[in-house]
């Protein structure tokens, strides 16, 4: 048995409208966000394909990392530097760099970074919107070095207000 029906149509012609995308996080053009304690370049967003997926370069200081969530899309990380605690339905699992993980739709799952230095990774999302969620949840930084903003313990609740309340538009859950 395969992943896909070998019955299928045929494979549509292509679509000229469609560009090719190279992604790079120190390009300027790159939009960068602070969000959940880390910095975040949308490398590829869901407007590049056709709400395909998106690709996220997620740097991730010491402890930063979202709270418990889940949501019904799949999402994949790529260690890149670092390692990072995922507790995926309950149970903890630290990754080294140079390790993949996928996290299945609707698991309940987080990641924290717990080792002391800070960590890299890529995230992608299939299909595409958290990359949307993320840039209506957190705040625009000048790049991906940029420190993140000097927020008060209102802009702190504001944001995760913010965060709750769009959730559901993105079929996320926070737990």
């Amino acid at each position: 048995m395969t992943s896909f029906d070998r019955a299928a149509p045929a494979i549509p012609d292509d679509d000229p409208t469609r560009t090719l995308t190279v992604a790079n996080p120190d390009d300027p053009a790159t939009t960068c966000i602070s969000l959940a304690g880390g910095n975040y370049a949308m490398l590829i967003t869901g407007k590049q394909t056709n709400g395909r997926y998106c690709l996220i370069d997620m740097r991730v200081p010491d402890g930063g990392g979202p709270p418990p969530h889940r949501h019904d899309f799949e999402e994949m990380f790529t260690i890149l530097e670092g390692e990072i605690e995922f507790t995926f339905r309950g149970e903890k699992h630290t990754v080294p760099a140079g390790s993949t993980v996928n996290i299945p739709a609707n698991a309940p799952h987080n990641f924290r970074n717990a080792s002391g230095a800070p960590a890299r990774m890529l995230c992608m999302c299939t299909p595409a919107g958290q990359d949307e969620y993320f840039l209506r949840v957190g705040d625009e930084v000048a790049d991906r070095d940029a420190p993140p903003p000097q927020l008060t313990d209102e802009d702190i609740a504001e944001r995760r207000r913010r965060a709750v309340e769009l959730a559901p538009e993105y079929r996320t859950e926070m737990l």
